[in-house]
């Protein structure tokens, strides 16, 4: 049945539309994606400063990873920031809950046929909906003085991925991006030195861009000492 909509959809994309047909879904998607964006800027531009936790959606509360997450959020709130994560389950909901009664918990969450829902966490009036990416990570970017990455699946990497692009290519402001879990990341980091760096892709210095750590304190004392040092401001 999965693979029959699979097909279904594969088909509908590749079919010829006529002109009419481009030209008003076109426009129309236009409208919806402002729309997006406005009711973001709006909501979370009172916010106050937060860092962002992004990590799978189906790790449950009996996981390792699951409780340390909860423990990084509740000693995030306790340096003074709010938490965002994406509204979801598994380590959104872990964050969310830590963050929950101590500061503000943040929820932008995704439209998806599966997994996504909004936790229970999330304070009211802070559970934004989004339909596209690309406009949820901008929020993310924007509004997040920090990036916890716990383990995580293509999301996860690609909220990772673009953090990095935006600071390596000063479009942004450097903040710290704090890796969860040396073992789970081993892999990724050994691909960046043994390829990306070795074939001249990527820079020495962009290994800088982040923090690799494996313990709660670990995480938010990088945060903390960021800022200890440099003023918090929002990014752009």
């Amino acid at each position: 049945m999965i693979e029959q909509d699979d097909d279904k959809r594969l088909q509908e994309s590749l079919r010829q539309k006529t002109w009419d047909e481009t030209i008003t879904k076109d426009s129309w998607m236009v409208f919806r994606v402002m729309s997006e964006f406005v009711d973001g800027y709006e909501k979370m531009a009172r916010i106050g400063p937060c860092v962002s936790i992004f990590g799978s959606a189906r790790l449950k509360e009996d996981n390792f990873y699951y409780k340390m997450a909860v423990d990084i959020a509740k000693k995030i709130t306790e340096i003074g920031f709010g938490v965002i994560t994406g509204g979801g389950p598994g380590i959104m909901e872990a964050g969310n809950r830590g963050a929950n009664g101590y500061g503000k918990s943040i929820g932008l969450n995704i439209e998806l046929p599966f997994e996504q829902h909004f936790n229970p966490y999330v304070d009211k009036g802070y559970n934004i909906n989004f339909d596209y990416f690309f406009v949820r990570k901008v929020m993310f970017v924007k509004y997040s003085q920090g990036f916890v990455v716990m383990p995580g699946g293509f999301g996860t990497l690609d909220e990772l991925s673009e953090a990095l692009t935006l600071i390596q290519t000063n479009k942004i402001g450097k903040f710290p991006i704090v890796l969860v879990g040396s073992e789970f990341w081993s892999g990724l980091l050994d691909w960046f030195k043994g390829t990306l760096l070795k074939e001249g892709l990527i820079a020495e210095k962009d290994l800088e861009l982040f923090r690799v750590v494996d313990t709660a304190e670990d995480a938010v004392a990088h945060i903390k000492a960021f800022y200890d040092k440099y003023s918090v401001s929002v990014n752009f």
